[in-house]
């Protein structure tokens, strides 16, 4: 597939999203930008949370971790039901009966302004990386195959990117997203269902065959029992439960769209429908990172450095022009996805919680407006200089990398939302900062530690840091 193509795929979809934006951003306020003026419908938002619950990150970073983790991935994803069930059936009731824009205003109406502040800077860390390392990989993989070709440099890339996510977001915010991403959904599912169709029909073969091989092979085993390897199942279980339980439960940027249905009925029944959908969508990207690997081991190609740049290497090369194409929309709408709503929450977030737009008397609407869209051009420079830094150092699959940071960054979230839902103790708030700084260093601590007596934390540090940030507030507990 020549270079030219993939640009031109680009720009065509970009194009698409920017006519979705005009219509979508008429007449809209910070109310729009935030909420979507509580009028989203609630399978609306099920179907594009679809996509960007996958993300770039899903697209590229589970096929091409199969070929080192095989299935196991598969475990993570069914804890990730149960993750689901909390956030239905405790946060989003709790949201809702408060009437949040934040959902982090919970800490301030349970704990005080500290605890508020705390939450909402280590959401916006978190999100920031977060968004960053999702934008990193799609980026990269353009600029890998298809602009270097052209010598253009990785940050004017990275820049022109965020620029068009700015562009499309920057006047309606969560109301163009909401329909954005039924968009992105479908071309990214659309994109993995033709790349099992052109594998198959590469190799000569029907797509049930094709599974009857998958399912054959040694990389579709799902159980690793070994319980010191990251991979252990009931570590994976237990992990994919809290990772969603604090990367969408306690996540702005996945929580405000469920805030913006017209009631708590429809939020409910939106986010059950949506975690149901993910078993078996996670599990048909697994069975095309297997394919994939049985492809190149039929073409005797040798598989890449880098898991991440599977995928990408036999689409543009070894499928054909049609399957390249496919692909590349996939992965176009797998980033703007994730990477247009992280920058809305942390616009959210810092106009919020920050800078607390929504209750200045001092300002009118048309200042609330301004000052707003400032801070969106500021969240967009901010990613812009993280993505940059990242691309310096990256060493492993994207999505490993993901999880490991989301470990520390988001179990203080973790620790301080389950101590103010589960007790009614008060605590000193002044050194609640205190606690949610100490946490996450023992738990890098620890984590350094294990392995020297035989033991390998995975995205179970997560976990580990919610307990230490949970044992520090009962510590500073008033007695």
């Amino acid at each position: 597939m020549q270079p030219i193509s993939i640009l031109y795929s680009f720009i065509i979809y970009t194009i698409i999203l920017l006519f979705v934006s005009f219509f979508t951003s008429r007449k809209a306020n910070n109310d729009s930008f935030f909420k979507a003026d509580k009028q989203s419908p609630w399978y609306v938002v099920a179907y594009g949370m679809i996509g960007a619950s996958l993300s770039g990150v899903t697209f590229v970073s589970v096929p091409g971790a199969v070929s080192n983790n095989q299935f196991s991935y598969l475990v993570m994803v069914i804890g990730y039901l149960f993750g689901y069930y909390v956030i239905i059936k405790v946060l989003l009731p709790l949201y809702y009966k408060l009437n949040l824009t934040s959902i982090y205003s919970f800490l301030k109406n349970r704990f005080g302004i500290e605890a508020y502040k705390s939450g909402a800077i280590y959401f916006l860390i978190s999100r920031v990386i977060g968004a960053s390392f999702r934008m990193f990989l799609v980026v990269s993989i353009l600029q890998y195959f298809v602009l270097d070709y052209y010598d253009i440099p990785f940050s004017l890339t990275v820049g022109v990117f965020i620029l068009l996510i700015f562009l499309y977001t920057m006047k309606a915010g969560i109301k163009t997203i909401v329909w954005t991403d039924t968009l992105q959904t479908t071309f990214m599912l659309a994109s993995v269902i033709l790349s099992l169709y052109f594998i198959s029909k590469n190799m000569s073969i029907d797509v049930s065959t094709l599974f009857q091989k998958i399912a054959n092979s040694e990389h579709s085993r799902i159980i690793i029992t070994d319980w010191h390897s990251p991979r252990f199942f009931i570590k994976q279980f237990i992990s994919g439960m809290f990772i969603t339980i604090v990367m969408t439960g306690l996540d702005q940027d996945m929580m405000q769209k469920n805030l913006s249905c017209r009631n708590l009925k429809e939020a409910q029944k939106n986010m059950t429908w949506m975690s149901i959908s993910l078993v078996p969508i996670n599990l048909l990207f697994l069975s095309l990172g297997a394919s994939l690997i049985i492809y190149a081991n039929y073409l005797h190609i040798e598989l890449p450095a880098k898991a991440d740049h599977l995928f990408p290497l036999l689409a543009f090369n070894n499928m054909g022009i049609i399957s390249g194409i496919v692909f590349i929309i996939g992965l176009i709408a797998a980033a703007y996805s994730s990477a247009d709503s992280a920058l809305t929450s942390l616009t959210t977030s810092m106009s919020v919680d920050i800078f607390n737009l929504e209750t200045r008397k001092d300002l009118d609407e048309n200042e609330k407006i301004r000052w707003r869209k400032y801070i969106h051009v500021g969240m967009s420079i901010l990613v812009f200089f993280v993505i940059i830094t990242f691309n310096s150092i990256n060493k492993d699959s994207v999505i490993n990398e993901l999880f490991k940071v989301a470990g520390f960054t988001y179990g203080p979230l973790l620790g301080m939302f389950s101590f103010g839902l589960f007790t009614n103790i008060k605590v000193k708030n002044r050194l609640i900062p205190v606690v949610v700084i100490i946490a996450p260093v023992f738990s890098y601590i620890i984590n350094q530690i294990a392995p020297l007596i035989g033991y390998n934390f995975g995205f179970e540090i997560l976990l580990l840091n919610g307990i230490l940030t949970f044992m520090g507030l009962w510590i500073i507990r008033i007695k």
